[in-house]
């Protein structure tokens, strides 16, 4: 069974970082995109980034463009995100994914249980 499971969340200023992780198993971990996605409480899902199976590539949504960083490490079956400059409005539970075809909520095959962030001062 495909497993996916964010850790790392929690409370910080605006303005701080904060990184999350996510732990793959189930699958063939460095054949498949990997993304993080949000949801702000009384809001939608949204699309956060991707990264490329082999890392190569990443694309971020304009809401986090500059200030969130994906990353990964095949080796271990982690994705990483790096949050920094972080607003209120990032607020939110997130999840990580396997998103087939393009970064969107809609191509998600798997989503693995979140992980809360607020930022809140």
């Amino acid at each position: 069974d495909v497993q996916l499971q964010a850790s790392g969340g929690g409370l910080v200023q605006p303005g701080g970082s904060l990184r999350i992780s996510c732990a793959a198993s189930g699958f063939n971990f460095d054949d498949y995109a990997m993304g993080w996605f949000r949801q702000a409480p009384g809001k939608e899902r949204e699309g956060v980034g991707c990264i490329a199976s082999r890392g190569q590539d990443t694309y971020y949504y304009d809401s986090v463009k500059g200030r969130f960083i994906i990353s990964r490490d095949n080796a271990k079956n982690l994705v990483f995100l790096d949050m920094n400059e972080l607003r209120p409005e990032d607020t939110a539970v997130y999840y990580c994914a396997t998103p087939n075809g393009h970064c969107v909520v809609r191509d998600v095959d798997h989503w693995g249980q979140g992980t809360l962030v607020t930022v809140s001062s």
